[in-house]
């Protein structure tokens, strides 16, 4: 599993270096009390609220075995990049693989720790907020026209989940995980021919593989 965070006006990706010990997940319905004289309360559904999803973990200054691969980022600077990205505001794309999340949304939330006695790990806390794209409607033909231009729209489609090679990986192996069969090694080969090159069989930590649809 790997949790992967994708800037979606720049197209920069953070793969967060150490995987989180849970997952929490919140979805709930929108509910209206109404009070009828002689009837009572009646709750009436309005639709679901935006999910939420929040996670925590560490960034590690130095790479160990719990970590999801070898170049893992400064950890201050990798807080920065991921602060500077909630205060933008933009939706960013949250895959986690091996699980049904691949999803727009906004962080409204980031704080870490730095703790005494364990120099250069940052610990955080970060929760996202499904994104909800804001409609505007009854614009006149000629301010969509001239704003057209102005704004670009972020791409909402569904991107292609990137594995990370670590050591001691084989093509069998990614798709084993990945895909849930051993057998499609070929369909990851055939999708990053380039990168892998000529030798299915060589294929070297560090290097980002593309699954098939």
């Amino acid at each position: 599993m790997d949790f992967f965070l994708t800037n979606t006006q720049t197209n920069e990706v953070f793969h967060f270096p150490v995987n989180p010990e849970e997952i929490q997940v919140q979805n709930e319905k929108k509910i209206e009390t109404i009070d009828i004289i002689k009837i009572g309360e009646i709750d009436l559904p309005l639709g679901e609220k935006r999910g939420n999803i929040s996670f925590s973990s560490f960034l590690p200054a130095k790479y160990d075995t719990f970590c999801q691969y070898f170049d893992i980022p400064n950890p201050i600077q990798a807080v920065f990049k991921l602060d500077s990205w909630r205060k933008a505001g933009a939706p960013l794309r949250l895959i986690i693989t091996q699980s049904p999340v691949n999803t727009l949304v906004i962080m409204p939330n980031l704080d870490y720790t730095i703790k005494g006695g364990e120099t250069g790990d940052i610990y955080y806390n970060v929760s996202f907020r499904s994104w909800q794209e804001i409609k505007v409607s009854n614009l006149s033909f000629d301010a969509v026209n001239s704003n057209s231009n102005q704004y670009k729209r972020p791409d909402t489609k569904p991107i292609p989940k990137v594995y990370v090679v670590k050591q001691g990986d084989s093509l069998w192996k990614i798709a084993k995980i990945m895909l849930g069969s051993g057998s499609r090694w070929k369909d990851i080969y055939n999708n990053n021919t380039k990168t892998i090159g000529k030798n299915p069989n060589l294929i070297y930590a560090g290097q980002r593989l593309v699954m098939p649809a």
